[in-house]
């Protein structure tokens, strides 16, 4: 690592970097050459603390041992398998190690190589499950204005971020959304989960009244909106969706991407919440951000349906290249066993409430106007300069590298998610930081 510091690329012209204001920062660019826990090396020689686990996916912290040397030997043994016909055992193992965390019930996985392509994996199976259970004409699928569910054309279908959409044409046909469950004027400032909001998600009946519930295969949602700016749902909010999607028989697809492998402080958000979904997308944390990996859980009564006719034919028509990755399933599983060892998938309920206290002590900072927690995922919304959108939240960004601390923005909300690894001292650090930024610089 110490041959990369005080370097920086002679051209940075050829990469089109995603998600970002690229002419802004390749003036001034922001490069990282090494990470160890809980902290990012720049190329200038300086520790930045990882207030975003990387982007939501670096649940253990940077460079863990048995992630490292789980990759590094399964390169030496096998590097790629085919995953048509053909397998290898460590993508059967992460996956009956994965079933075994899961909610009870989601007995089988299937593999994906991103978040993205989860959900598009999991809306695919939502219309074909429909389809081979003789219920084609549920061709339909809901989702929820300000939903995060990527940026492939599914995902951006039933998604609801309107900068993500506008661009892209008409998208997926049939899709319809239901309001998101942001209610500043009476929620703002709650710690957890807001007591207004939950029947909010009666606008699914709305939806169903006016398509009719025989054309809608699935509703699929965030347990916890984290892309948008952490929109938390209201007490009994999911529990009414689920009744709802049970009564007219749609399936319920909750997108764990961001929330799974210990996020709120349970392996998944549907444990978290008590609520039970039939499909669950997954990514990010499943190998903790160091080879892309995601995988869908389903219920037995899903991948049963697909499992008759002739036992030579496939019987469901999709996949990818890197499906099951050998390499990533190395990844995967050593990931598995950071989590066991150090208790990682449950440690965020007992720091939650330390928490939440250092985030709500932001209150009284110059141009808060919302603070919104649960489990180790925080929002301090911003008021925008008037007329300069997400210029504020940006602003606060850029001080906040300088500082030594990397957060996250989405239009004028800062969004923290650290490590699980992160210990009080810790917390203490970045919330000291932030405070300073807060004051002294936007």
């Amino acid at each position: 690592m110490s041959n990369r510091l005080n370097t920086t690329p002679n051209d940075l012209r050829a990469f089109w970097m995603p998600f970002t204001a690229n002419r802004q920062f390749k003036k001034e660019p922001r490069l990282f050459v090494g990470a160890k826990d809980m902290y990012y090396t720049t190329h200038d020689g300086r520790q930045v603390l990882d207030g975003t686990a990387g982007l939501w996916c670096v649940n253990a912290g940077h460079c863990r041992p048995k992630i490292t040397e789980a990759i590094r030997e399964q390169a030496g043994e096998l590097d790629y398998a085919p995953a048509f016909q053909l397998g290898h055992p460590k993508a059967f193992e992460l996956a009956n190690r994965l079933v075994d965390i899961a909610p009870e019930g989601m007995n089988h996985v299937f593999y994906t190589n991103s978040g993205s392509e989860s959900v598009d994996t999991a809306l695919k199976i939502a219309l074909a499950y429909q389809r081979v259970k003789g219920e084609g004409s549920r061709f339909r699928l809901i989702g929820r204005e300000r939903g995060y569910h990527g940026i492939n054309f599914g995902g951006m279908s039933v998604g609801g971020i309107v900068s993500n959409r506008k661009m892209f044409g008409t998208l997926l046909t049939g899709v319809d959304h239901m309001p998101h469950t942001h209610l500043p004027a009476k929620n703002a400032f709650t710690k957890g989960q807001p007591e207004y909001g939950a029947e909010l998600a009666d606008e699914l009946e709305r939806i169903v009244a006016l398509h009719d519930a025989s054309t809608i295969a699935a509703v699929i949602v965030e347990p916890v909106a984290g892309s948008t700016g952490v929109l938390i749902p209201p007490k009994g909010y999911l529990q009414r969706l689920r009744e709802i999607c049970t009564k007219h028989g749609i399936l319920l697809i909750f997108d764990e991407v961001i929330t799974g492998f210990g996020r709120l402080g349970a392996p998944f958000a549907t444990q978290f919440f008590d609520v039970k979904p039939d499909i669950i997308t997954t990514a990010k944390g499943l190998t903790n951000g160091v080879i892309p990996m995601g995988a869908v859980f389903v219920t037995s009564e899903i991948h049963d349906a697909f499992m008759t006719g002739p036992e030579h034919m496939i019987e469901f028509m999709h996949g990818y290249t890197y499906s099951g990755n050998p390499i990533a399933s190395a990844a995967g599983l050593g990931t598995l066993d950071t989590y066991r060892d150090e208790g990682l998938l449950t440690r965020a309920a007992e720091l939650a409430p330390y928490w939440e206290e250092k985030l709500h002590s932001l209150a009284d900072c110059p141009n808060v106007i919302d603070i919104r927690n649960i489990g180790l995922i925080g929002a301090i919304e911003l008021a925008p300069i008037a007329g300069e959108p997400t210029k504020r939240a940006f602003n606060a960004f850029l001080k906040a590298y300088e500082s030594g601390l990397l957060i996250r923005t989405t239009g004028d909300i800062i969004a923290l998610s650290p490590p699980l690894i992160i210990t009080k001292d810790e917390i203490d650090e970045l919330f000291d930081k932030l405070r300073k930024v807060l004051v002294n610089n936007i």
